[in-house]
């Protein structure tokens, strides 16, 4: 029933974003992986973007990782919660597995709170090509 929730609410607020859209900036989405050439099924990736907060006063935030397969079915939903102070940056980073090949859309979100999806900034996406593990 979570994920329902977070699919939804996703859905619905992805384009809509707060009025401190300014002030909190994620970027620079990337994956971290032991090669960065190429994701293998069954290797851990990190999903790593930078976010800062452009405000003089602490910011808090939930960072949310969404993957959909081909099929555009939710493969995996992760998320981190914290605080950043007046003028901090962080590089939050989510883990993944993907268990089979294909290709897959991450989409990174940043939000208040994961109880008030009201956006910090534009979401990212992310296109990653998964293989089979060479034996």
């Amino acid at each position: 029933m979570i994920a329902v929730f977070f699919i939804c609410a996703i859905s619905s607020f992805a384009f809509s974003f707060a009025a401190t859209l300014d002030d909190s900036v994620l970027q620079d989405a990337k994956l971290v992986a032991d090669d960065d050439n190429t994701i293998q099924v069954d290797n851990q990736v990190m999903i790593v973007a930078d976010l800062s907060n452009g405000q003089d006063r602490d910011q808090k935030f939930a960072y949310i990782v969404q993957i959909h397969n081909e099929n555009d079915i939710v493969v995996s939903l992760s998320w981190l919660t914290g605080s950043l102070s007046p003028y901090q940056t962080f590089s939050p980073a989510q883990s993944w597995i993907p268990t089979e090949a294909g290709t897959y859309t991450v989409q990174i979100f940043v939000w208040e709170s994961v109880d008030s999806p009201t956006p910090l900034s534009r979401p990212l996406l992310l296109t990653v090509n998964v293989v089979d593990a060479e034996i």
